[in-house]
């Protein structure tokens, strides 16, 4: 691998780190209704789990309120199951046609959970973060003993992946920090 190979798969999977925080925050509730809330449903049809925003469309037409209305009617009970099933506490109302999730206030104690849990998936994208720093710099050096790069080269690439971690990292600080003070100043 040469210089440019190393930094380029370093970069990338950094930024899908990132994006799997990304991910994971948005499934934190705050105080209003976000469609997000239910993105990682997955709902039992034809004898395999299915993300729910393909057999449903979902929407927050009220601040407290989020609607999923399945494209086949069919599968109400289904989508009503799943997110019975499911972590997420919600009590879904069938009306026969759509599902209506009503999204309660939240108390101070189930803040501070959820504050705890973004801490936890920041957490985790730091690791992952600093664990593709290791695989990069590991590269770097494998690619310097197979005489591909130089010795001057491999320490210029590690001092960019460095820089790339610091930069990730500090995304990562910045997501969570965002994402706590909504969830604090809702």
């Amino acid at each position: 691998m040469d210089a440019d190979d190393i930094l380029l798969d370093v970069e990338e999977r950094m930024e899908k780190a990132i994006g799997v925080l990304k991910t994971s925050l948005a499934g934190i509730r705050t105080g209003r209704a976000n469609p997000g809330l239910v993105d990682s449903l997955k709902v039992e049809l034809y004898g395999s789990p299915i993300p729910i925003k393909q057999v449903a469309t979902v929407g927050a037409p009220e601040p407290n309120q989020i609607i999923i209305r399945p494209f086949d009617p069919g599968t109400l009970k289904e989508i009503e199951k799943a997110i019975q099933a499911s972590d997420l506490g919600f009590n879904p109302q069938n009306d026969g046609r759509v599902i209506r999730l009503n999204v309660p206030a939240l108390s101070s104690e189930v803040r501070r959970r959820m504050v705890g849990r973004i801490h936890e998936l920041a957490e985790e994208a730091k690791v992952a973060v600093r664990n593709i720093r290791r695989d990069g710099n590991k590269m770097a050096d494998q690619a310097e003993k197979a005489k591909t790069l130089s010795e001057d080269t491999r320490d210029d690439i590690k001092q960019e992946i460095q820089d790339l971690t610091k930069k990730s990292e500090s995304q990562v600080t910045g997501l969570a920090k965002a994402r706590e003070k909504e969830i604090l100043d809702n």
